[in-house]
């Protein structure tokens, strides 16, 4: 067995009655500054998610696709308690994701495109840190760090580097080590792959499927890589301008649009080509949270 792959404790003690996650009218709005808006500085609304509701069970791949700005992010920061919603109801394992934010922090472990790091640390560094906040002895850690390292593809002769010195991949790949490094309930994978080389990413997509099938991890994959969901969710979702628009299996997708690509089913979905967007949902959460 892999000197990572120990049970994560948590993961006998979360409820089996109920499903790994449970969204129901969820709503989240920004507001932003509109510019040239005078001395009163008036803000107009931006919703982000727009009555989403789906579950997901315990041990299902979901994936969730949309165009930059569908709302896919924000989806991320709200069921691991990074944000508060605007009205609805989520709940991780039956635990409610205001009132019991200690409990899913313990549960989740989130992977995004703004992951952040001590800097100055190394590879090696970040990751023994992380492991020792989640509980790990050192005895497993040493073993445990460079071994998920190599499994995401990170180079070994720059384990001992700084951070800051590393392109926007290799600290995606270091982002993807950390929140498997501790076995996690549920994974939310926000654009896991963005920035990787061709090849690391089908490493990550194998690495991801066997974490699944080790540890007995339920996974929310956020993307706009359509081949990248259908690899690897046994469901897929369509986040369009907040709104849930299916989440089925991708044969009953393209049943349903009477098509043979799930680009084809956005396309018939919302009446747009699947392109790249501003992102503005993010510019909202920066404005909003610095």
């Amino acid at each position: 067995m892999s000197t990572f792959a120990a049970p994560n404790s948590l993961s006998t003690s979360v409820r089996q009655d109920v499903p790994a996650v449970e969204v129901e009218h969820l709503t989240k709005v920004f507001r932003r500054r509109v510019k040239d808006a005078g001395p009163f500085r008036r803000k107009r609304r931006m919703p982000a998610l727009k009555d989403v509701s789906f579950t997901i069970a315990r041990g299902e791949c979901v994936a969730i696709l949309g165009q930059n700005g569908s709302g896919k992010s924000t989806l991320v920061r709200l069921l691991s308690t990074l944000l508060i919603d605007d009205g609805g109801s989520a709940r991780v394992f039956g635990n409610d994701v205001v009132r019991d934010a200690r409990t899913i922090r313990r549960l989740v472990n989130r992977v995004s495109v703004e992951a952040s790091f001590f800097k100055k640390m190394s590879a090696d560094e970040n990751l023994s840190y992380a492991a020792r906040f989640y509980g790990m002895p050192p005895s497993v850690t040493r073993t445990a760090v460079p071994e998920i390292l190599a499994k995401v593809g990170f180079p070994p002769d720059r384990r001992g580097e700084s951070m800051q010195n590393l392109s926007r991949g290799m600290q995606q790949k270091v982002a993807l080590a950390r929140a498997l490094l501790t076995s996690p309930v549920l994974l939310l994978l926000d654009e896991p792959t963005t920035g990787l080389d061709p090849r690391s990413k089908l490493e990550v997509q194998d690495f991801v499927r066997e974490v699944r099938r080790t540890h007995d991890a339920t996974i929310l994959l956020c993307t706009h890589d359509m081949a990248e969901a259908e690899a690897l969710a046994d469901r897929v979702g369509l986040l369009d301008r907040g709104e849930l628009l299916f989440l089925e299996p991708v044969a009953d997708v393209k049943r349903r649009y009477g098509v043979e690509t799930l680009e084809e089913a956005f396309f018939a979905a919302t009446g747009r080509a699947f392109e790249e967007e501003h992102d503005d949902e993010d510019d909202e959460y920066r404005e909003v949270f610095g």
